[in-house]
C-alpha cells in the first residue's frame, strides 16, 4: 500500500522508476564490515538493554565504528562515544544503521 502510494507521488509506474540514490541505506549493525563508520538510526531491543545500551552512547545520530570481531565472529567490537563495547550478533542484529558520509558532515 506504502509503495503505491509513493509511486503515484512521484509519478512512477513501478519500483525500478523511482530514482533512490539520495536516500539513505540502511544495514543492520552486525552486516557492517570492519572499519566501517556508521550513524546509528535506531535501536529494536527489549526495554531494559536497549536503556543500558542507550546510557553507553548506543542513541540515534551516534557514529559507531566497527573495530574487530573475535577468532569465532562472535562478538564484534565496536567503538562509540570514545568506548570500546563488544556486543553478540543477536543484538547487534537489533541495531539498524545508516552509512556515514564524512564529506556531508564536514560540511554541515
Amino acid at each position: 500500500m506504502v509503495a503505491i502510494a509513493l509511486l503515484s507521488e512521484f509519478g512512477a509506474e513501478n519500483a525500478d522508476d523511482l530514482d533512490l540514490s539520495g536516500a539513505w541505506k540502511l544495514s543492520l549493525l552486525s552486516e557492517l564490515a570492519i572499519g566501517t563508520t556508521a550513524v546509528i538510526e535506531s535501536l529494536e531491543l527489549p526495554g531494559e538493554i536497549q536503556h543500558h545500551l542507550m546510557h553507553m552512547g548506543f542513541v540515534p545520530e551516534a557514529r559507531v565504528v566497527v573495530v574487530r570481531r573475535a577468532p569465532a565472529g562472535d562478538p564484534t567490537v565496536y567503538s562509540i562515544d570514545g568506548f570500546e563495547v563488544a556486543l553478540r550478533r543477536d543484538t547487534a542484529k537489533a541495531i539498524r544503521v545508516r552509512e556515514y558520509d564524512a564529506l556531508s558532515a564536514r560540511q554541515a
